[in-house]
């Protein structure tokens, strides 16, 4: 999976300087990009139970929050900024089959963990737990990221920069001129969507 953080639009207003005429002024842009692939990811996954009695459906979530905790027990000390503390507790009215039926009320509880992992071939045994368990998740483009974006940034601004430059000196020597000092900068920047990593885990669920 490969991932491209791009800036562009990159102005920059550098003088033209002639050597027998007075400095002017042109704006250019330039693009510069940078492909990576994540190396780290977000996730979430949600344990719930319903049954008529609230007592009961929390504890359907403390046994799977206990095989969860067993399962990746090996898994623990390289997950980031885990928490698992809350427990959620409401209820829901369930249609009536029959008419004049008095509408019935189950209790759901759930527990959601989050964390981050650093290492995505954590991923796949990760999922895996939480499918044979029967948690919920959402695997989506926007969980995975680089844990040095600031860098790969730095690294797409340079490009830009060396790109405009280019331009200008292209312009410059058409003109019979030259390029002076930059005179204003402006920088927008932007990710290309990325395609989902682990459909084929969820497929064998």
């Amino acid at each position: 999976m490969n991932r491209s953080l791009s800036l562009s639009g990159l102005l920059l207003a550098m003088t033209l300087g002639p050597a027998l005429a007075v400095a002017g002024e042109v704006s250019l842009s330039g693009e510069g990009s940078v492909r990576y692939q994540p190396d780290s990811a977000r996730l979430q996954f949600t344990a719930s139970a319903e049954h008529e009695l609230p007592q009961r459906a929390t504890e359907q979530v403390a046994e799977m929050m206990g095989q969860w905790r067993e399962g990746i027990a090996e898994y623990q000390p390289q997950l980031q900024d885990y928490t698992d503390a809350m427990v959620n507790l409401y209820s829901r009215t369930l249609p009536s089959s029959e008419r004049g039926e008095e509408p019935r009320q189950r209790a759901v509880a759930s527990q959601t963990v989050s964390f981050e992992i650093r290492d995505l071939s954590l991923l796949n045994p990760l999922l895996e737990q939480a499918q044979a368990i029967g948690m919920n998740y959402h695997l989506g483009a926007g969980q995975f990221f680089h844990s040095d974006e600031a860098g790969l940034e730095q690294q797409a601004l340079a490009k830009a920069i060396a790109d405009a430059r280019a331009r200008c000196e292209f312009v410059a020597r058409e003109l019979q001129s030259s390029c002076g000092d930059v005179v204003s900068i402006n920088v927008n920047g932007g990710f290309r969507p990325v395609p989902v990593m682990m459909a084929e885990a969820k497929g064998r669920s």
